[in-house]
This record gives structure tokens, C-alpha cells and sequence, in this order.
């Protein structure tokens, strides 16, 4: 019995280490889900793939903090867009307006796409031009003669 006391003693110092911090609990669950809501539609500077709601990135905790601060202090979600716009400009949101500052944003991949396209085709026709065309007869027979020579020689 004391065995088992003494290794559930030394085992508590090893369960702390896999805890992780708890994400803090909302005072207000309705305002927490809001920020969440509204911050889906936000884009993690840092991780730029994920939205704000998704990221776990120093930067995207701050955001997610301002915009509970800034809900609890009655802005409203448009506000709040318009706040992170001005401040981080159109990439903040996940969704940009189409415009023409967000174009390159909405239409370069399709561009990238048709260049490499073009390219793709530019090079088949090049190399089907630079092709021999198809053998005379009389090329043939010369071929074929060529052929046999070589072969008798190495027999």
C-alpha cells in the first residue's frame, strides 16, 4: 500500500506536464459566440490560411481580445470590420470586397493558371514543329539498308 501512495505521488509532477491552458471561460456565452461568429470572417495575419476563430497564433488570440473589447464596449460587428479594415486593409478579411486594390487577390490564381497553360501549349507546338515529319520511301529503304549493314557487321 505504501508503494502505491509513494508512485501516485511521484506520478502527479507528470500529469501537469500534458495540461494545457484551458481557453478562458466567457462571462457571457452570447458575446463569445458573436466574437467567434464574427471572427470566422476575419483572417489570421500570421497564419493566413485560417480564419481568426481557427488560429491559435499569438496574434489571432490579441484580435479575438480586441474584438470581445470592443463588443463589450456596444460596437457593432460592422464597426468592428471597419476598425480591422482600416487597420490591416481588405487582406484582414476572409472574404475580401471584389475591388480593384482586392483584384489580384480574387484573380491571380485563374491568371497563374492560364500563364502556365499557355506556356504548357506554347512548348507542345515547339516541339511538334521541331519533329521530323514522317520518312520518304525512298528514306525508308536507306534506313532499312543502314540497318542491315550494321547488322551483318556485328555478326
Amino acid at each position: 500500500m505504501a508503494r502505491l501512495l509513494a508512485l501516485l505521488l511521484l506520478s502527479l509532477p507528470a500529469m501537469g506536464v500534458c495540461a494545457k491552458d484551458a481557453r478562458p471561460a466567457a462571462a457571457d456565452p452570447v458575446l463569445e459566440k458573436r466574437v467567434m461568429a464574427l471572427s470566422s470572417e476575419l483572417r489570421c495575419l500570421v497564419c493566413q490560411n485560417q480564419t481568426l476563430a481557427d488560429s491559435n497564433a499569438d496574434l489571432a488570440t490579441d484580435l479575438r481580445k480586441e474584438i470581445r473589447e470592443k463588443m463589450q464596449q456596444g460596437s457593432t460587428d460592422s464597426e468592428i470590420l471597419d476598425f480591422m479594415v482600416a487597420r490591416y486593409g481588405d487582406f484582414v478579411l476572409y472574404r475580401p470586397p471584389l475591388k480593384i486594390t482586392t483584384v489580384l487577390l480574387w484573380f491571380g490564381p485563374l491568371l497563374l493558371l492560364a500563364a502556365g497553360a499557355l506556356v504548357l501549349v506554347r512548348l507542345v507546338r515547339r516541339r511538334r514543329l521541331t519533329e521530323d515529319p514522317e520518312m520518304t520511301a525512298a528514306q525508308r529503304s536507306r534506313a532499312a539498308e543502314l540497318l542491315a549493314g550494321s547488322e551483318a557487321e556485328h555478326r
